[in-house]
């Protein structure tokens, strides 16, 4: 199948824990199997020539659940941190996290580095995992940064310099498990992104629902504000 394969594609994994009571599970089981989704998810983009996968795996708010959710949320990104490291060189992976440092553990942040370092001289897709990520708070770290370097002319093109990590904008978000909403997530980057709701929980997303997705962003007329 032929395809207009966006550069990059933004993904909100939403769903995990509603997948896990529709199975009579507690939540922890839906993000155990959201990881392995996540680890497939990835590894298609790579094959269909995405540049870059964003993924939402912790929100600024997220701290707000149960002390056992978080810690599990905790646990799987440090276990995902120390098994993937393998897989990830392998497939000419560069990994880097996007987010604030605030209230995450010095092993975790540790482990964090580690892999950005390892990775960095990879030259395949990369994968930026959205880990304590707010888009509000990542435009007012952006400003503050800007005020401490005493930038006089701001520009869009500068704000961007600020930005957790400056990669190219999303030309694909997509969202899963129904809802419909941004949720502070990349607020400057998807201005002008195409939006894909599938009612698939996240721990059921499959090859299949990202070609749909794909299907669906090559069909639309994207303007950016101009008329064709």
């Amino acid at each position: 199948m032929s395809l207009e394969i966006p550069n990059h594609i933004a993904i909100i994994m939403d769903g995990n824990g509603r997948w896990a009571k529709l199975k009579g599970m507690p939540r922890t089981y839906g993000h155990k199997a959201g990881a392995d989704t996540l680890r497939k998810t990835l590894t298609y983009c790579g094959e269909l020539g995405v540049k870059y996968l964003t993924v939402y795996a912790f929100s600024t708010e997220n701290w707000k659940r149960a002390k056992e959710e978080v810690d599990t949320l905790m646990f799987l990104f440090k276990t995902y941190l120390k098994n993937e490291k393998k897989t990830l060189m392998k497939n000419n992976v560069r990994f880097i996290v996007s987010g604030r440092e605030d209230g995450v553990s010095r092993e975790l942040l540790k482990e964090i580095k580690n892999l950005e370092e390892e990775t960095k001289g990879n030259t395949g897709i990369t994968l930026n995992i959205a880990f304590n990520y707010g888009g509000r708070a990542e435009i007012v770290d952006a400003i503050n940064k800007m005020i401490e370097n005493n930038e006089r002319d701001v520009t869009e093109n500068v704000v961007e310099k600020y930005l957790y990590n400056n990669l190219p904008n999303p030309e694909l978000l997509i969202r899963t498990s129904g809802e419909m909403r941004i949720s502070n997530f990349l607020l400057w980057q998807i201005a002008y992104s195409e939006i894909y709701v599938t009612e698939t929980h996240w721990p059921d997303f499959d090859k299949n629902e990202l070609l749909k997705a794909i299907e669906s962003y090559k069909k639309r007329d994207r303007r950016f504000g101009g008329v064709k």
